[in-house]
């Protein structure tokens, strides 16, 4: 009767989030339902996530004192649960597109100018890929999530000490703070600038999947998982519940099974700014095989 009462509550909760204003106010119910699900985290089941789906990352650079935010971050994650594989295609933020209605400019700029909505229409124009819905978060917001998380653990590719961005690392593998994440997400004045940059912020949120899996996979660490995201994260265009199922189905994803892959691009200008430019017909290519079922077969 109590795991009965319990799987009731957790429903009840879980349904008023989804009629909520917005997923901060959904946060709420995440946490009531926290504290009713006893330790073997059995208490809600709202069914398997079976279909491919598509996912734009935005990692905004508003914050105080900033006329116009932009997208400094902008990823498209593919899963196929069916398969338990995943893709991260990574776009470089000065990558020179079509913006819907506001002519060329640098990818990241939709995002001034639209926000979410235009940013993930001008990605999907891009790429091809049917995006169902947006994560956004800040620089304050990456700092709290690795933070809550307890610390991350990276692979730094080669050393750093960057005063911009104020990634100072010695190479290899080490624990971070959520300060030291974003400094290493933000760091360009390396090889390849922010080509290797954006790389770097994919692989960054591999090693997130690689965290969370070994903190448990229960309906209950799924969760906690969503808890801390609803605290630091804009969800548009997904349900809490939607929300949940999908992180479960993620952290059945070996790290191993998801590829971090970044467009095909060239360095170049246009008029005096500094851009690149898609390389074609290598992006197309690539767009296609990701697409059809969000795995990399071919490259």
């Amino acid at each position: 009767m109590r795991r009965l009462a319990v799987g009731l509550l957790a429903v009840a909760v879980l349904a008023a989030g989804v009629f909520a204003a917005d997923l901060r106010r959904a946060h709420d119910a995440a946490s009531l339902v926290l504290q009713a699900v006893d330790s073997r985290g059995a208490a809600y089941d709202p069914g398997e996530w079976k279909d491919t789906v598509f996912v734009l990352a935005i990692g905004s650079d508003e914050r105080v004192g900033l006329d116009g935010a932009r997208a400094d971050a902008l990823h498209v994650i593919g899963m196929n649960p069916r398969l338990r594989r995943a893709t991260i295609i990574n776009i470089p933020r000065d990558t020179w597109v079509e913006i819907p209605g506001h002519g060329q400019g640098r990818v990241n700029e939709a995002y001034r100018y639209g926000g979410a909505q235009l940013q993930a229409e001008t990605v999907r124009r891009l790429t091809g890929a049917p995006i169902s819905f947006t994560l956004t978060t800040t620089f304050d917001g990456v700092v709290a999530m690795v933070d809550r998380m307890g610390g991350l653990e990276v692979d730094i590719p080669f050393p750093m000490d960057d005063r911009n961005s104020g990634a100072a690392f010695h190479q290899g593998r080490q624990r971070m703070t959520g300060t030291q994440v974003l400094a290493f997400s933000r760091n360009r004045y390396i090889p390849d600038g922010d080509i290797r940059r954006t790389a770097n912020q994919g692989q960054v949120l591999i090693h997130a999947l690689e965290h969370l899996r070994r903190g448990g996979t229960s309906g209950t660490e799924v969760l906690r998982s969503l808890d801390v995201l609803y605290r630091n994260v804009r969800a548009e265009g997904v349900k809490p519940t939607d929300l949940y199922r999908l992180g479960r189905a993620a952290l059945r994803i070996e790290p191993a099974n998801v590829r971090n892959y970044t467009i095909p691009v060239t360095i170049g200008f246009r008029g005096s700014q500094s851009v690149v430019f898609v390389r074609q017909p290598a992006a197309a290519r690539l767009f296609e095989d990701f697409v059809d079922d969000a795995v990399l077969s071919a490259h």
